[in-house]
């Protein structure tokens, strides 16, 4: 009578490796399961993302906002008259939204800022952007030094888009200004909007242009970070386009259109329809990849390099404070120091004159 050895029983781990028990009890520890971990506590947690958009008005930036996360973040805007738009002067509105998809949580916030480049003097117009993403460092900063940390709100600006007249063909000097007064505090990434009134070689030379100057100029504008080795070809000429299509020239549209029994998104002209989600008639996609895959790193630089710097400034006149009271009391200590041995040398003089003189009497007393 023969007898077969019974099969081991095969098992999954959490990427989805087979092993045998036996292998499970020798081998597998379980490390494998803290990135799920770590995943489900960050999903019910949430994220939280501020953009900051802007651009002169007419431009297109609220469509372009709701058309880039499907949502109305304006249900009630009041558009200007022209009379109003003379008196207005820069404004800082912020709207929150909270997306949810697929259980995960995202806590959008959109900082518009109407009223910027409208008035004919723009002298110093961005002042109020720039007060404003240092209005949240310094908030953040003060949570962060405070003694509740578990719940902070953070509210720093992790991206800027930038909005560009299609009708300049570069940059103005308004634009060069503001983006040289913001480059080292947020991540700017600019935008060519309404490029259907470009024509594609046009837009490749307007491109071309802007790229010129923020070289000229030392901007230093957003930079989509490199592929690792293990990436996969597909991921890496994602990524290699991305790159290419920056600045980013975008057609925004909410309307929905049916062409061929197909709904998209898009704008019907005369001589045709333009789509929104069309890599051949626009950016849109290539914005919306790049905004939704760096993400974290958005985050991860305005963190590390952004708010480090605004930290280092902030507490170095702290520590240079420091610095004077340690020189101010070893300058005390050191005269009271010198006082002391002068007083200690007065009285060993008079001392000695004491004795002196007391010799001299006895001499002269017979």
């Amino acid at each position: 009578m023969t007898t077969t050895a019974a099969p081991r029983a095969q098992q999954k781990d959490t990427n989805g490796n087979q092993y045998t028990s036996s292998d499970a009890q020798s081998s597998f520890v379980g490390f494998a399961n803290l990135p799920n971990q770590v995943h489900r506590k960050i999903a019910k947690r949430g994220f939280e993302f501020t953009l900051m958009v802007v651009g002169e008005s007419g431009l297109g930036k609220a469509t372009l906002v709701n058309s880039l996360f499907l949502t109305d973040l304006y249900p009630e805007r009041h558009i200007l008259t022209a009379q109003e738009k003379i008196r207005q002067s820069v404004k800082i509105e912020a709207s929150t939204v909270e997306i949810e998809e697929r259980g995960v949580k995202v806590r959008l916030t959109v900082v518009d800022t109407p009223g910027y480049g409208d008035s004919i003097n723009t002298m110093d117009c961005y002042k109020p952007i720039l007060n404003y993403i240092d209005n949240q460092f310094e908030r953040y900063l003060n949570d962060e030094s405070g003694l509740n940390r578990r719940n902070i709100s953070d509210n720093r600006v992790h991206c800027l888009f930038y909005f560009l007249s299609p009708f300049t063909r570069g940059l103005k000097l308004l634009d060069i200004e503001c983006m040289k007064a913001l480059h080292h505090k947020v991540n700017i990434v600019p935008i060519i909007a309404k490029a259907d009134a470009l024509t594609p070689e046009e837009l490749t030379q307007m491109k071309q242009n802007i790229l010129d100057q923020i070289r000229e100029h030392n901007i230093q504008i957003y930079q989509i970070p490199e592929c690792d080795s293990d990436e996969d070809d597909e991921f890496k000429e994602q990524n290699r386009q991305l790159k290419d299509a920056v600045p980013f020239a975008v057609i925004s549209s909410t309307q929905t259109l049916e062409v061929k029994g197909k709904k998209v998104r898009g704008r019907m002209y005369p001589w045709g329809l333009v789509e929104v989600e069309n890599s051949d008639h626009c950016d849109f996609i290539k914005l919306r990849t790049m905004l939704i895959t760096h993400m974290q790193d958005l985050q991860e630089v305005t963190h590390e390099i952004h708010y480090e710097n605004f930290r280092s400034e902030k507490l170095q006149p702290r520590k240079q404070l420091r610095s004077n009271e340690v020189d101010t009391d070893e300058q005390q200590k050191k005269l009271i120091k010198e006082k002391d041995d002068e007083l200690r040398r007065m009285q060993d003089m008079l001392a000695k004159m004491q004795g002196q003189l007391a010799e001299k009497q006895q001499l002269v007393t017979p």
